[in-house]
């Protein structure tokens, strides 16, 4: 019988710098919009928006 070896690495989420913030990245507007919700719930921040980046084909969050 073999034993499973599972690899508890860290996640990293992908990122891209904007300004001089490194950002996350979420592929789709629709997936950044589902994360802006879950930091409301989670950590109590509201008045999160989305949107486009200008420097790629992504999606971010924003408090403004």
């Amino acid at each position: 019988m073999s034993k499973n070896h599972l690899n508890y690495a860290k996640y990293e989420p992908p990122r891209c710098w904007v300004g001089d913030a490194h950002k996350i990245i979420y592929p789709t507007r629709e997936e950044a919009e589902l994360a802006a919700k879950v930091a409301e719930y989670d950590h109590g921040a509201s008045s999160l928006s989305v949107y486009k980046c200008e420097y790629g084909d992504h999606w971010h969050l924003s408090s403004t």
